[in-house]
């Protein structure tokens, strides 16, 4: 810029619009900056999509890196729900037999017109049912619920906790290895699984590493252990609760980094989660949030953003719902 030049800048060092520069100088400036910037939305694109999938450790089977989640989310709402998010182009939910809302995340794919293949569903079983045969069973009723008939299947499903101790993890997780060996699950895995729990799994398990362990993770509980370890052992990692149930909505830090790109808390949150290469799960039963969260994918927090942002880490105390425990009595 030459001496005494008028510099018209925002805060964050953006220049005004082309319309509101006084300079020739000015005008070139900005239409230099903002076609770079339509640039490099356009490479960003290309970079991280809607449609990304992250294969799986040990199998065929790839995963979409962004889900939607629908815990709370009544009988009532729940399929126009998943409706809105397989509309806006989400194709991969994420439900449990806890929620009670399995039938109904099958119906809005039945409603849809999608191709089954099309959509990728998750369902998790919370507690045993007393014998290998009995939790199998139980398993296999929740993929009536989803994709009724000969030939239904989930694409993953998961063991919703550990807390239920040693014999009824090895319970459930013998009950996943038949339901995958049959074709009734394509791929499967664990969920609030520290550590300690994983690496117990290599006494039983004949399927071992499990391919997703999903967690609570958004940056104020990053459980950087059990991150660590499931990055190595090439585990996908899915992020449960990314917008923390908009309890650090008004977080002065994470209003700033979202306000520099013109975006939402939720959408900075979701964004961070891919930039870390987890697949996050946000959950609304809003149509236009619904479509918000999805709308990820013409920013990039830069190295200055996530730092901010991993500075922000409480570690355990950081949990809306539970972190992990990695050591586990023998």
């Amino acid at each position: 810029m030459k001496p005494g030049m008028q510099s018209q800048l925002h805060p964050h060092r953006q220049p005004l619009p082309v319309e509101l520069q006084t300079t020739p100088e000015g005008r070139t400036e900005a239409e230099a900056y903002y076609k770079k910037q339509e640039a490099d939305k356009a490479e960003m694109a290309t970079r991280i999509a809607l449609t990304d999938l992250l294969p799986l450790p040990k199998s065929s089977v790839k995963i979409p890196r962004l889900g939607f989640g629908v815990y709370q989310s009544s009988t009532s709402v729940c399929v126009a729900s998943c409706l809105t998010a397989l509309k806006t182009g989400y194709r991969h939910i994420d439900t449990a037999q806890f929620y009670r809302n399995e039938f109904e995340v099958g119906e809005a794919v039945r409603q849809s017109g999608l191709k089954r293949e099309d959509v990728f569903l998750t369902t998790k079983i919370l507690a045993a049912a007393g014998s290998v045969d009995k939790s199998y069973r139980k398993c296999a009723d929740s993929v009536e619920k989803i994709h009724p008939g000969e030939g239904g299947y989930i694409d993953l499903f998961l063991i919703h906790s550990p807390n239920s101790g040693k014999q009824k993890r090895k319970e459930m997780w013998l009950a996943l290895e038949r339901l995958l060996e049959e074709g009734k699950a394509k791929s499967i895995g664990v969920s609030n699984y520290g550590v300690g729990h994983i690496e117990e799994m290599k006494e039983y398990a004949n399927i071992w590493p499990p391919h997703v362990n999903q967690i609570e993770l958004h940056p104020w509980c990053q459980q950087k252990t059990i991150t660590q370890y499931c990055d190595e052992h090439k585990i996908v990692i899915e992020a449960y609760s990314p917008l923390l149930r908009n309890q650090k909505a008004h977080d002065q830090t994470l209003g700033a980094v979202s306000k520099k790109h013109g975006k939402t808390t939720a959408q900075t949150l979701i964004r961070y989660c891919l930039q870390k290469g987890w697949v996050p799960l946000p959950k609304s039963d809003t149509p236009s949030r619904i479509e918000e969260n999805a709308d990820v994918y013409d920013f990039e927090l830069d190295e200055e953003d996530m730092q901010k942002l991993d500075a922000l880490d409480q570690g355990n105390a950081g949990a809306i719902v539970q972190a992990v425990r990695n050591e586990i009595a023998k």
